[in-house]
């Protein structure tokens, strides 16, 4: 407090039984403190009078009331704070301005929440879903397709080949047989319904035998030891006349057993002469 002889500096009015501050050593009231001495609010660019509390950061300041975080507003004069960038954040906006941001929704992934990271990329836990049917991915597999995302079982029903014979996806492995997809399980022999994949097998009407079904079930007998003719092993090369099959090791003469094959024979009845013994 002054005395009655003491006078402000700027306006000189009398200061006696009046409050005042002293700038520079010099008396000043609060009025003109406010006017010409005071420092400038860093938020509201208003004066900083005397009669309210200030507070400083880094040689700026600020009223008590305009000590905000620069984001929420939050007020934060008795909180601890941090800065950025020359702003003012309260600690859990400092956080999301430092945390990674979700892919799928775009907002930080605060520490301690479970997130996801894939490719360069995290997610939200809730936010890593199948592109497809939009469940959250969890724990379970899942594949990729360009820049998408797909659970086991939706990318299996969108991308993978059906099986020709139960029509559901092939997830791994598989046949292919008549340029049609198969699981390995499913494509049987249609006679006995022995699985065929890694075996030998052959066709008939389109429809895959083993070889023991094809023998007895469909192949042709040969006309002279009336064994099945397969066209496997030695047997591969079959000759047929008039409604009749052969192994080609069997075609031969009936008299004198000469082989036919690429031969020109005679027909005796049901029997197959070579053309000396036909003319006998």
């Amino acid at each position: 407090m002054a005395d009655g002889s003491t006078h402000c500096f700027y306006c000189r009015d009398d200061l006696g039984g009046k409050r005042f501050v002293r700038n520079e050593g010099r008396p000043v009231c609060v009025r003109c403190h406010t006017k010409f001495c005071a420092n400038t609010c860093h938020e509201c660019h208003r004066p900083i009078s005397v009669e309210t509390k200030e507070l400083t950061h880094k040689n700026r300041h600020w009223h008590e009331d305009c000590f905000r975080c620069s984001k929420c507003y939050k007020p934060l004069a008795k909180e601890p704070f941090s800065t950025k960038d020359d702003r003012i954040l309260c600690g859990k906006c400092c956080s999301r301005e430092d945390a990674p941001r979700c892919h799928g929704c775009y907002k930080a992934i605060l520490p301690g929440t479970e997130s996801m990271e894939y490719k360069g990329n995290s997610w939200h836990d809730d936010c890593f879903t199948c592109f497809d049917c939009k469940r959250p991915i969890g724990t379970q597999k899942f594949l990729s397709k360009g820049d998408d995302i797909f659970c086991g079982s939706c990318y299996d029903k969108k991308f993978a080949k059906q099986c020709y014979s139960c029509k559901k996806p092939i997830t791994s492995g598989g046949v292919t047989y008549q340029e049609q997809p198969w699981h390995g399980h499913c494509f049987v022999c249609t006679s006995c319904s022995k699985p065929l994949a890694g075996t030998s097998f052959t066709n008939h009407q389109d429809q895959p035998f083993c070889v023991d079904c094809y023998k007895s079930n469909v192949a042709k007998k040969c006309a002279a030891c009336h064994n099945p003719i397969t066209g496997f092993g030695k047997g591969i090369n079959v000759i047929s006349f008039e409604g009749c099959s052969w192994h080609e090791y069997c075609f031969n003469c009936k008299k004198c057993s000469l082989s036919l094959s690429n031969k020109r024979f005679v027909a005796n009845g049901k029997d197959i002469l070579c053309t000396d013994c036909g003319n006998k």
